[in-house]
């Protein structure tokens, strides 16, 4: 009997040595956390800049939820905000993914979680971040120029036929006109509101701010949005998830399809490449334009 005894432990003893020479994944044991990552503007879409939408991350996100043997899914945040549409939709698929394959969602944040940044990081059942991380800038904001002085000085003529009262509504050519504006400042306000309810649903009783402080568009560096209770902790994603889930976890990331699959899964026609070409010359004013402004949100937060 104990020969038996003995020849089962010294097995046991072999097999957990090869262990430590195996692949991780085929490891029995060892926790999966999958991690996605969910970076740049949202919602600024034009071909040689896109941003975070939906369509372009449902895809991931299904993948990373469906990762066999997962305890958590992980997404690391670094945006600054933008569609509030198209960040609501992700943070609401992010949720839903959640519910139906019972898995925590673990945000950790890096340079920035701000405005519609932040709306996604809501989606995480706990929040973590970098001390120098920058979270908050829970607002609407939204901007235009007035060219009116400009084209009378140049000597051009503004020519614009419209059917309905307010189609022309801030059309940067014309003076500005306060009705307009009180339309605007109206919708955003029921834009805010929207986003601050789903702050309060998310975070619930661990925020710890006053609304008068929280909700005015403001933002925090890491240890004071942890204080406010916007984060839930100071924390990178590898220490994190190890103490969390013991050394061997294993943290496998889940990027878009890319090289030889999307094009497999993108085929171009013939002529399309010169054609894109073509679209790209002409359209360059328009990249230009979206170019300065991803840059003007990424600038607002001193990045």
């Amino acid at each position: 009997m104990n020969e038996q005894v003995s020849e089962r432990a010294g097995l046991a003893g072999v097999i957990d040595r090869l262990k430590k020479w195996m692949p991780a994944r085929f490891r029995r044991g060892a926790a999966v956390v999958p991690v996605v990552r969910l970076s740049g503007v949202i919602g600024a879409v034009t071909p040689l800049r896109p941003g975070l939408t939906l369509a372009g991350i449902a895809r991931t996100l299904e993948r990373a939820f469906a990762t066999r043997h997962a305890r958590a899914v992980a997404l690391v945040i670094n945006s600054p905000g933008g569609s509030p549409v198209q960040s609501r939709q992700i943070y609401l698929r992010i949720r839903q993914l959640a519910a139906e394959k019972k898995l925590p969602v673990l945000v950790f944040v890096e340079d920035v979680a701000a405005s519609g940044g932040y709306m996604l990081a809501c989606a995480g059942d706990e929040i973590f971040c970098d001390p120098s991380s920058i979270l908050g800038s829970i607002g609407v904001v939204g901007g235009s120029f007035g060219f009116q002085e400009l084209i009378r000085k140049i000597g051009v003529e503004r020519r614009l036929y419209t059917a309905g009262e307010h189609k022309a509504m801030l059309d940067p050519f014309l003076p500005e006109n306060p009705d307009d504006v009180a339309r605007v400042k109206a919708l955003q306000r029921e834009i805010h509101a929207i986003f601050i309810a789903l702050v309060r649903q998310s975070r619930g009783a661990r925020l710890k701010g006053a609304d008068g402080v929280l909700f005015t568009g403001e933002y925090w560096a890491g240890e004071t949005s942890v204080s406010l209770g916007l984060a839930d902790g100071i924390g990178d994603l590898r220490s994190t998830l190890r103490q969390r889930f013991g050394e061997e976890v294993r943290t496998p990331v889940i990027a878009p399809a890319s090289g030889m699959l999307a094009g497999l899964l993108g085929r171009k026609s013939p002529g399309a490449g010169s054609l894109a070409a073509l679209d790209g010359i002409a359209g360059w004013p328009d990249e230009l334009i979206s170019a300065l402004e991803t840059r003007a949100i990424w600038a607002k937060f001193g990045f």
